[in-house]
């Protein structure tokens, strides 16, 4: 049992808080009815996402024999075959499938986005993570197909803001885990993916900045436009954007004196810094939403 759970990686589901951003910025988290639906895209999400993790560890089940910290993986390691893999794997569709359809007169709607990102990480598996920054592009655009699962789900429209910096925040997060294949790499001499050798420090560092600019530049342009500011009632909402420095920041000085990028996940789940940047960010916009 506890390589199923190594297996599908539900520590990562993390990620998937993404389907309940439409909704906490939209001001109805109160909202019983469109909560329960944001609860259910989150699960639906949370074991296709499995199922996608499952699936390419198989596919990558021989690089990973290879590299130094995933050959302890189930598969890699012998601990679960190939064939138990794919039944976990149909099994995790069937449950997401299954849970998406709880969602009232909204299910279509979901499993259609579900059934899009499902399609499109199965291309990535196969393919398109063999191409140089259309890799990190694929993942980004997961995370707006988050987004966009939480908004069929209740109804609400995010915004373009949101959307382009979640987008932009994704990106930054994948490059940098590109730069701890490139140490890696760098350090033994083996490329970790078959399109390491594509990305060089010079590249990825440089990358790193441009993006983690634009996010920046982009949070600002959202904490002063006049529609989010009538929407929230508050015209000081541009004092949050010390939280996202301090976050870009933190992240930078993990990923380039630290060297501690290879999972993004496990930095959210244990940094201090981060956790407490990310609570208070949040907890700014509960008060500015939700009480002021």
């Amino acid at each position: 049992m506890k390589n199923i759970f190594r297996l599908i990686r539900p520590t990562h589901w993390i990620k998937n808080f993404f389907v309940f951003m439409p909704l906490f910025f939209g001001g109805a988290i109160t909202d019983i009815s469109m909560l329960t639906n944001a609860v259910i895209a989150f699960i639906a999400f949370s074991f296709i996402a499995s199922a996608i993790y499952c699936y390419n560890d198989i596919i990558d089940v021989e690089d990973d024999r290879r590299h130094s910290v995933k050959r302890h993986r189930p598969i890699a390691s012998g601990a679960v075959s190939v064939s138990a893999a794919y039944l976990i794997m149909i099994v995790m569709i069937l449950i997401s499938i299954s849970t998406a359809m709880l969602a009232g007169s909204r299910w279509c709607s979901l499993v259609t986005v579900i059934a899009i990102y499902f399609l499109m990480e199965i291309a990535y598996c196969r393919i398109l993570k063999l191409y140089a920054i259309v890799d990190v592009i694929i993942l980004s655009a997961g995370f707006v197909l988050r987004i966009l699962a939480g908004s069929v789900a209740t109804g609400i429209i995010p915004s373009q803001w949101l959307v382009l910096m979640t987008f932009l925040l994704t990106l930054l997060l994948a490059l940098a885990k590109r730069r701890d294949d490139v140490l890696r790499m760098n350090r033994t001499g083996e490329a970790p993916r078959h399109n390491t050798h594509r990305y060089n420090m010079t590249f990825i560092n440089q990358s790193i900045t441009v993006t983690a600019s634009v996010t920046l530049v982009c949070y600002i342009m959202y904490s002063l436009s006049p529609e989010v500011v009538a929407r929230t009632r508050f015209e000081y909402l541009y004092l949050t954007t010390v939280f996202v420095i301090a976050g870009l920041l933190r992240y930078m000085q993990l990923t380039a004196v630290d060297q501690r990028s290879g999972d993004p996940t496990k930095l959210l789940t244990e940094d201090r810094f981060l956790q407490i940047t990310i609570a208070l960010w949040a907890l700014s916009f509960l008060i500015i939403i939700y009480i002021l």
